[in-house]
């Protein structure tokens, strides 16, 4: 179903019409992209409010159409995918920082409210991972800081346990297990 998540018409209908087809909602993973790469001065009202609606805005509107059948069934799994910029903030990521932290509230708060129904909610923190994204910024930071975007990565390597960036199927098994039965105690 093709929505936009800054709508909250299309999250009604999204929700409205998976409902209808399934009779139920097990499971929300919330995933927004990620906005500008900006400083604060350099963030315009438009940008904040952009990236409002897109990552925070759209969460909380798609969680409040989500709890309440999931509360009747006494069962769901709520997954907001946030990242590490939620705990630990990135130079030219202040949108992300700010809002993505909201995020990781808002799921600490949800998760103490709904684990009586048998709802859990997770947040998922990924460090940096080889995406689009991520590439779009090595890009961005090498023009700035006049390096290659390789040497932008191997300083992000190098600063991860692991001495290399995610992949998203890593990320993306970490979430198929929190859907799941198997995850039945952590939220």
């Amino acid at each position: 179903i093709e929505a936009d998540l800054t709508k909250h018409e299309d999250i009604d209908r999204l929700i409205t019409e998976a409902y209808n087809h399934f009779k139920r909602i097990d499971i929300l993973v919330n995933n927004a992209g990620g906005p500008p790469s900006t400083t604060f001065m350099e963030t315009s009202n438009e940008q904040w409010q952009d990236a409002y609606n897109m990552l925070l805005k759209s969460v909380v509107h798609a969680c409040r159409a989500v709890i309440p059948h999931m509360q009747r069934a006494r069962w769901g799994r709520i997954i907001n995918m946030t990242s590490f910029v939620a705990k630990q903030p990135s130079d030219r990521l202040v949108l992300s920082n700010t809002l993505r932290a909201g995020i990781f509230g808002l799921s600490k708060t949800l998760s103490n409210e709904l684990a009586p129904y048998g709802v859990l909610v997770n947040a998922v923190c990924p460090g940096w991972t080889r995406t689009r994204r991520v590439e779009d910024l090595a890009k961005i930071r090498a023009t700035e800081e006049r390096k290659t975007p390789e040497e932008i990565v191997k300083n992000w390597e190098s600063q991860i346990p692991l001495r290399r960036l995610a992949q998203p199927s890593e990320i993306a098994d970490l979430v198929v297990f929190l859907a799941s039965e198997r995850a039945s105690y952590i939220t």
